[in-house]
């Protein structure tokens, strides 16, 4: 029999509309209310702005023939137009694919394709790479926001007469927006999330938990919005709670300490690696950061005594975290506010099941045994685009998806993600999670960041292998770090070899790229 974990907050009615409809309902009556400020330049698109921009954009588009099952990609940063170009492709019952604008050729045009991608959108920045991406693809015109030279056509040219025409979107089955899952294993997949996938997610994290007072927060958009972290829970629940969006273009930690303290944000979405900045650096105390309440964490596990650290630094804000998949439009747990508990990702949002399975038997387990977590909920992707056996490996025919990350649930419901089912270290028959490992070893004072993979070895079949970035001017050695982790973990656990490097490598999104250390 299942054993299934539920939300401890009651189900949530979720209207069958269209992501931009949702998202973009009261933008008229909200007026000159900020809606996104360009953090760098202060350049400012209100309420009022942000809905005539997305309807005369719609009409541009439709007026070139760009409809239901077309498909456009945004490649760009953190600026105001992204919320414009998305919510104008949704208006004409499009899809939007976001990409990664620091790719490569090579790997853009390999979205582009995979996707089926017939227009583009970037900025002048990323013109080259993009053109030449589209060559290799069926991208037929790219528009460029801020210019076009001689290469690209101005995106000015995309904005037409305000459309009114009526489409025919099915919420259920239309997917609304194709991002691309990060790809730790193999190829990046298209991941089709339909208009309701997004709309449920935005409504489980509004009824569930504190995202937000409506109409009285300001959030700094540090996160990427080509990821879905970004543009779900930044961009989309941020607009629609009529919330203002202060973007930035890349992560600077001078730039956004700066930015929250300008315009008093009260809120930042974040992942490990700022916090491990807000929690050690130096730059930290220069800046006013109490108009901040709250710093919410996702993307990757996030160590309790980090987060301690952080709100200690800056005492205004509780420190949160959060969890979800490309897969689950994001978010399937989240902190309740004044409620969390450091270390885990919190409780399952409204309308959401879960289940900790054993990967070995397939059997269920109960509190505070680790497993799978398998997820089930109206968020849950309708599939990999074009992929029908993967879908069917991450998707069963009850609709339970499985993750492939191991976590536990406590007795309450907070379910504590220990790390990914393919990347526990296999010690003498014992499972190591990296990130256990890389929890306790930050807490170092001379540790300002740290990876730990696992290494073959002969007799134990994988050994922890530390990666660490020294704090400036710490001269300690690789003894130090072994005789710290000796001190805190069970032996299986312990680090058994140490490497001392300049940076870890890590995704846009701010998970530890292993594979590029093994």
């Amino acid at each position: 029999m299942s054993t299934i974990f539920t939300s401890p907050y009651d189900d949530v009615d979720i209207p069958v509309v269209p992501v931009h409809e949702h998202v973009l309902a009261r933008a008229r009556e909200r007026g000159e209310r900020p809606a996104i400020i360009d953090g760098p330049t202060g350049r400012t698109i209100t309420y009022a702005q942000l809905a005539d921009q997305v309807d005369r954009v719609a009409g541009g588009l439709a007026a070139r023939g760009f409809g239901k099952g077309d498909v456009l990609a945004i490649v760009a940063p953190n600026i105001p137009e992204y919320a414009v170009v998305f919510h104008a492709v949704s208006r004409v019952g499009g899809t939007v694919t976001t990409v990664n604008p620091t790719y490569g050729a090579e790997e853009i045009g390999y979205q582009f394709s995979d996707a089926e991608a017939t227009l583009a959108v970037t900025i002048e920045m990323f013109l080259d790479t993009v053109l030449s991406a589209a060559e290799q693809s069926g991208v037929e015109e790219v528009f460029v926001l801020g210019g076009g030279g001689e290469k690209g056509r101005p995106f000015t040219e995309l904005v037409g007469e305000p459309f009114d025409g009526e489409v025919d979107i099915d919420p259920r089955e239309d997917v609304a927006v194709l991002p691309y899952s990060s790809g730790t294993t193999g190829m990046p997949k298209g991941v089709m999330l339909t208009h309701h996938n997004l709309v449920a997610n935005l409504e489980q994290c509004v009824a569930g938990v504190d995202v937000g007072t409506e109409g009285e927060e300001t959030v700094v958009a540090v996160l990427p919005f080509f990821h879905i972290y970004g543009m779900q829970v930044l961009m989309n629940s941020t607009l629609a709670l009529g919330n203002t969006i202060v973007t930035m273009p890349r992560f600077d930690l001078e730039q956004f300490l700066s930015l929250v303290q300008e315009h008093e944000v009260t809120r930042a979405f974040v992942v490990p690696p700022i916090v491990l900045a807000l929690a050690k650096h130096p730059l930290v105390d220069q800046y006013d950061l109490s108009s901040l309440t709250n710093l919410t964490s996702g993307a990757a596990p996030l160590g309790a005594e980090l987060g301690k650290a952080a709100e200690a630094r800056v005492p205004t804000a509780e420190v949160v975290q959060g969890y979800g998949l490309t897969e689950t439009s994001p978010v399937t747990n989240l902190s309740p506010a004044g409620a969390a508990k450091p270390g885990t990702v919190g409780v399952l949002v409204p309308n959401m099941e879960m289940r900790i399975v054993d990967p070995e038997t397939g059997e269920d387990l109960g509190p505070n045994e680790d497993g799978e977590v398998w997820f089930r909920g109206p968020n849950v992707m309708k599939g990999y685009l074009g992929r029908a056996e993967e879908t069917g490996q991450m998707l069963d025919d009850d609709g339970w998806l499985h993750t492939g990350d191991i976590g536990q649930v406590d007795e309450d419901g907070y379910l504590t993600i220990t790390d990914r089912l393919k990347e526990l270290i296999k010690y003498k028959g014992f499972q190591v999670p990296p990130a256990e490992l890389e929890a306790l070893l930050i807490t170092h004072p001379d540790v300002a960041d740290v990876a730990v993979i696992g290494i073959p070895d002969e007799e134990a079949g994988e050994l922890p292998k530390a990666f660490v970035v020294k704090t400036p001017d710490s001269d300690v050695s690789e003894q130090d770090i072994i005789a710290y982790s000796k001190e805190h973990l069970a032996s299986y656990k312990q680090v058994r070899e140490v490497e001392f490097i300049d940076e870890i490598p890590k995704s846009a999104a701010g998970k530890i790229l292993r594979r590029e250390l093994r």
